[in-house]
């Protein structure tokens, strides 16, 4: 019998500060379906002031909380696009699951924080919302992040093949899925946030379209090395990171000035690809089927960098699996607010570090 379906929306803002995915999601099936998606992107004033809120700066903690509602508003208008896309009343909607937009992530401080005022979307959307979802991971002693390897765990395992998802945001993370195993997890390094920042900087794009810049650029070793110098790389999981390590200035003070912009993007690609590689190759190098997803699977250099530096295994997108890569962490998100409204735990101690599995996420009711 056709199960009764069990309707959730996600939402998810990253790193990358480019917009909003909106995914609309029936969870009451074995395998969670796709019902419905929009992007949103994010205007250049939104977008600067979200970037100026990651350093400490003048007044912030009210000009964080009027961001906050502005992003509440986008979320909101990005659900009534949705829902009428899929000719779906809110009244269907369990629970919207918001990441909300991150501008400081210090769990080694214990605390996480992420803008969005979920009451407020709450408010104007006559949904019951749930957000704030690493909080309670990091104050059981955990990271926070990366919180997707236990949706990946439910819907891309394989019972005889040994799997690693990379989901390449704005960070880069990577779920090794062992047959038989536990399921390990952990952020790898920058992904696309450099590689954007730099060509905005130089080319006032917000990204440097299929890895296109980059390759015309050559690669600067003595670059690279300093790069994949910094410690981050080296420390052992569980571990994550975000733009209060990696930003301008990090990258910054890798130049030494005179390069050309070309091959400091070509570089920077080099430092994405090189750290994934290395993360897989030391924490999952029996991996036979590597599936990208996120953002960074839609430049096609990049890919080809990483098929290169990974031989001896296959290097694909979700999408072959039938899981648009797009809008996979969106989807995570909407499954984790029903995780939360069931009781359910939704972290994995051995990718976060948390001391227990725990019930994630504030409810927010309509």
């Amino acid at each position: 019998m056709p199960h009764p379906p069990e309707l959730y929306v996600g939402l998810m803002s990253g790193t990358s500060l480019d917009g909003i995915d909106a995914a609309l999601a029936d969870l009451g099936g074995a395998q969670p379906k796709l019902l419905a998606r929009h992007y949103q992107p994010f205007d250049d004033a939104l977008r600067n002031e979200l970037l100026a809120l990651h350093p400490p700066g003048p007044d912030e903690l009210h000009r964080a909380q009027l961001a906050g509602n502005r992003l509440a508003q986008l979320y909101a208008a990005s659900v009534k696009t949705l829902l009428g896309a899929a000719n779906t009343s809110n009244a269907k909607i369990r629970a919207i699951g918001c990441h909300g937009q991150t501008i400081r992530h210090r769990p080694e401080q214990g605390y996480t924080l992420q803008i969005g005022n979920a009451a407020l979307l709450a408010e104007l959307t006559g949904i019951a919302v749930v957000g704030d979802f690493r909080s309670r991971d990091i104050a059981a002693g955990g990271q926070g992040a990366p919180l997707v390897p236990a949706f990946h765990d439910k819907v891309l395992r394989h019972a005889t093949v040994h799997r690693t998802i990379v989901n390449i945001g704005g960070i880069a993370n990577l779920t090794d899925l062992p047959p038989g195993g536990d399921t390990t997890g952990f952020d790898c390094g920058p992904g696309n946030l450099l590689m954007d920042a730099w060509c905005m900087r130089h080319l006032g794009k917000p990204f440097d379209d299929n890895g296109a810049w980059a390759a015309s650029g050559m690669l600067l070793p003595a670059l690279l090395e300093r790069m994949l110098d910094e410690p981050f790389f080296t420390l052992p999981p569980p571990k994550s990171s975000g733009r209060d390590l990696f930003d301008m200035a990090w990258l910054n003070s890798k130049l030494q000035g005179g390069e050309s912009a070309a091959d400091v993007q070509a570089t920077l690609l080099e430092l994405t690809c090189r750290s994934i590689a290395q993360a897989i190759r030391q924490h999952s190098a029996a991996a036979t089927e590597i599936y990208l997803c996120g953002g960074g699977a839609r430049n096609s250099a990049l890919r080809a960098r990483l098929a290169a530096l990974l031989p001896d295994s296959c290097v694909q997108t979700t999408d072959i699996l039938g899981v648009d890569g797009d809008y996979l962490e969106a989807i995570a998100f909407a499954w984790l607010a029903q995780q939360t409204l069931h009781g359910k735990p939704a972290n994995l101690p051995a990718v976060t570090g948390a001391r227990h599995p725990c019930v994630l996420g504030a409810i927010y009711p309509a």
